[in-house]
């Protein structure tokens, strides 16, 4: 099974530019020509929120036409830069979404890979949390297939990069707590892949891997120093290839071709 990942898609509506330099579509399409051209294609995409910068209903139906040439499954789950009615609502089709206004999350079964969708956007808010009812959801989720290889995907990372600017909004301490302890009684969880960082990150957390892959759009700058600024660089766009080899769950970052 290969699993293709974008996230942090930024779309924003035509002649608009992120920083006043990005164009977070073009690089998008980009990315999803690249995908369509992998020989096989994946069996599906997961996109990780912040599909698009503003949350208008115009944005996603400007998405909608850039993931078009996508023929495989495509399963979304919001960032803090959405806004979770209107993403459910122009996705309206997708049978996995719930209804507007409930929380994002889902389980998507298959003879390979499990794949569970995590909702952490927070109304309001930059960071993400996970609140208790979500996380017994996720032990039930779990406990109902113990050997069955899983895949869990949210937006909000949970673990802390050393870059402060990103692990100050990254998810909550509380959550990430209570989130280890769930993660730690089913070993079945492969990857935790998450977006939000603009940067490709793995580490092993409480029995898994943690992994955070990089933004379609723009990359942030990697800086260690305390309150270092927010920055952008001009490394590529780029999204990750989740290669399921029948043992185990290997993952490749690719950078858009130019």
């Amino acid at each position: 099974m290969l699993i293709a990942q974008i996230t942090d898609l930024h779309v924003m509506l035509p002649g608009e530019l992120a920083y006043g330099r990005f164009d977070t579509s073009s690089s998008l399409a980009r990315c999803v020509s690249q995908i369509m051209q992998l020989d096989p294609v994946p069996d599906a995409v997961l996109a990780t929120g912040d599909l698009v910068d503003g949350g208008s209903a115009e944005e996603y139906r400007r998405l909608r036409e850039l993931l078009a040439p996508l023929n495989m499954p495509v399963y979304v789950i919001p960032g803090n830069h959405d806004r979770r009615e209107t993403m459910c609502a122009e996705f309206g089709d997708h049978p996995y979404l719930p209804r507007p206004g409930q929380m994002v999350r889902y389980v998507i079964g298959n003879d390979d890979v499990r794949l569970v969708a995590l909702d952490t956007v927070v109304a309001g808010e930059t960071g993400g949390a996970l609140d208790a009812e979500q996380l017994d959801w996720l032990e039930t989720t779990l406990s109902a297939e113990p050997h069955h290889p899983t895949l869990v995907f949210m937006h909000h990372p949970p673990v802390r990069t050393g870059t402060q600017y990103m692990d100050e909004i990254a998810l909550d301490e509380t959550s990430t707590a209570r989130l280890a302890q769930v993660i730690g009684r089913h070993p079945q969880v492969e990857r935790i892949t998450c977006g939000h960082v603009h940067r490709s990150v793995q580490a092993r957390w409480h029995g898994t891997t943690a992994s955070i892959c990089p933004s379609t759009a723009f990359q942030y700058s990697l800086d260690f120093r305390p309150a270092a600024p927010t920055a952008v660089t001009g490394e590529p766009p780029a999204f990750q290839l989740h290669y399921w080899n029948g043992a185990q769950l290997v993952t490749h970052t690719v950078l858009a071709a130019r």
